[in-house]
């Protein structure tokens, strides 16, 4: 059967997170459901492989999935056939890629990239509702540089790790944690990249939450290395809340769409 690696884009809001779950609306399954329309193994109850499994209402601009078909679609034509029958949902095939039968987009991954958007203004925010974690006062950047500093590298996250992670360890290493802060009307935006090759459950929005505490002056630098060291769920800062999350990249040894 013909394996093929799918680029999605999506708006997380409406769903109960990536993973296909009874009596709840998913990504995952809107994607099953419009490649039942067009092979005959999805309409017996088939299924495609992400990633990551993205929480509810997070979104992503380059998730990976794959999908073993039993048509030898072209690419282009199963791309423009899928965004049909994809249609109203917020989802989109970005471009879609025949790879070798041994790619899988879960263990075939050498990193994930996210991207935390967060926009400091009182005014309440209209267009950017629901895709960014709004708070009302500006953060020191520089600070929160600083805390970042001690999250890298090779670490027992177990301070940053929700209580229900299935993941076998806590240990990650993590490649990098860049901040950027823009100009937006009326207030700032900040924008956290982090990379790794996989993340625990919540560590993403544990991370970012503690470093707007750094920012805010409620937390000093010092005291996110002192939270890491503890080891302990109960010396990390608020978990943030899931609308600013994105998931914008995966990398593999081999680009499957050869970008």
């Amino acid at each position: 059967m013909p394996r093929f690696a799918l680029k999605i884009e999506y708006d997380g809001r409406p769903f109960a997170g990536w993973q296909a779950q009874a009596d709840q609306p998913s990504v995952q399954k809107s994607v099953e459901d419009a490649l039942a329309r067009l092979d005959a193994g999805f309409a017996e109850g088939a299924r495609i492989a992400a990633a990551g499994r993205t929480d509810a209402g997070v979104h992503a601009t380059g998730q990976v999935a794959h999908a073993d078909l039993q048509k030898d679609w072209d690419s282009f034509r199963l791309t423009e056939a899928l965004n049909f029958h994809l249609k109203p949902a917020p989802v989109a095939i970005l471009q879609v890629a025949p790879v070798a039968g041994d790619f899988h987009a879960r263990f075939s991954a050498l990193e994930r990239r996210y991207l935390f958007r967060l926009v400091a203004r009182r005014a309440p925010l209209t267009h950017g509702r629901g895709r960014v974690w709004q708070v009302q006062n500006p953060l020191d950047i520089e600070k929160m540089r600083a805390g970042a500093a001690f999250l890298i590298g090779q670490h027992d996250f177990t301070t940053f790790r929700s209580s229900i992670c299935q993941a076998k360890s806590p240990v990650k290493t993590l490649d990098e944690i860049a901040i950027e802060e823009v100009e937006i009307p009326h207030g700032r935006e900040y924008r956290f990249f982090l990379r790794a090759r996989s993340f625990l459950h919540n560590q993403v929005r544990s991370i970012v939450g503690t470093l707007e505490r750094v920012g805010a002056g409620g937390w000093s630098p010092d005291r996110v290395r002192a939270a890491l060291e503890a080891r302990d769920r109960g010396e990390c800062g608020p978990v943030c809340p899931p609308q600013g999350l994105y998931l914008t990249g995966v990398g593999y040894p081999e680009n499957p769409f050869g970008e």
